[in-house]
């Protein structure tokens, strides 16, 4: 099942913000969130698609969404199983 934006249980806008700070604040809100749930993202910058697609990797996440719309980068992330952060 793919989740929509407004479908996500948490938002994250960083649009205008510079590596590395999207990827800290992500990795903060998904911190504080439960296994299975969701947060969209908007950015701008086009580093965030390396560094999701890492992130996502390495810490046990599924990234469901990840497509650019003009300028804009927009991804949906699942929190993976226990113990990731």
């Amino acid at each position: 099942m793919v989740v929509q934006v407004d479908e996500a249980d948490f938002c994250v806008d960083a649009v205008g913000l510079k590596c590395p700070e999207p990827l800290m604040i992500v990795r903060n809100r998904v911190r504080g969130m439960d296994v299975g749930e969701t947060v969209a993202i908007e950015a701008t910058d086009p580093s965030t698609v390396r560094d999701f697609v890492n992130f996502c990797r390495f810490m046990g996440h599924v990234l469901e969404r990840n497509e650019q719309i003009g300028d804009r980068f927009h991804f949906v992330i699942r929190k993976g199983g226990s113990g990731a952060s």
